[in-house]
């Protein structure tokens, strides 16, 4: 089934400790950490100190998504707070098949995040060095934006260029990723959702309520395709 990650930056803050372990025992997946430098996206959010302040309290794969220039600056600082996952923009260095491999080095899982209008050719040369990758389906740096219908088609030709070059990767899927948009991008190849305020950040609903609804939703999406295909 696919993986749920909560995206943490629509957390509220002031809650957050109650929030991973409430989300936690909930069932997701992993946890998605969002880092701005107010840069290379137009706005600031989570650092080190507040990731490692919540790493003790729970288990779950801590998936650091680095949306800063010159993320190679800064590995050793994410890595030691915690993160089991870490991405880098393609668009943000200069050397991404060195930074994926300083990543490994760490034991880390490495992976690549493309801006929406970022061409998936920018990937083919690193499909060796790269455990997932993150393609944002909504210009990166804020919560609550509508979903660029041409990502559909993106997450297809990513799944076309993985598969036909025989590797194992997955597809993580960022920006709101809802109830209407989870089908497609499911479809279409994607294998991890980063979930905000279309589906589990949800005030009328608790973090169990969302989660539960969720899960049931993509079990039966799922189980709906594989009825298809036999």
């Amino acid at each position: 089934m696919a993986l749920i990650g909560p995206s943490l930056m629509c957390a509220d803050m002031g809650i957050l400790k109650e929030t991973v372990i409430r989300l936690d025992e909930a069932g997701v997946d992993f946890f998605h950490l969002d880092v701005m430098d107010g840069s290379f996206v137009p706005n600031f959010t989570l650092g080190p100190d507040l990731i490692k302040s919540i790493r003790s309290y729970t288990s779950k794969p801590f998936d650091v998504h680095l949306m800063v220039k010159h993320p190679e600056n800064h590995l050793d600082l994410f890595a030691e707070a915690g993160a089991d996952m870490i991405s880098v923009h393609a668009e943000a260095t200069e050397h991404l098949q060195r930074t994926l491999q300083s990543i490994r080095k760490k034991g880390l899982k490495a992976g690549i995040a493309l801006n929406p209008s970022t061409p998936i050719a920018h990937l083919r040369y690193v499909l060796d060095t790269v455990d997932y990758i993150t393609l944002m389906t909504v210009n990166p740096g804020f919560a609550g934006q509508k979903f660029i219908p041409l990502m559909y088609q993106k997450v297809k030709d990513l799944k076309d260029l993985i598969d036909g070059n025989g590797y194992k990767i997955d597809i993580q899927v960022d920006g709101n990723i809802g109830y209407e948009t989870i089908p497609g991008v499911l479809e279409n190849g994607a294998t991890m959702l980063v979930c905000g305020t279309s589906s589990l950040f949800r005030p009328e609903l608790t973090f169990e309520e969302a989660v539960e609804r969720l899960n049931h939703f993509i079990r039966q999406f799922e189980a709906e395709q594989l009825h298809v295909k036999l």
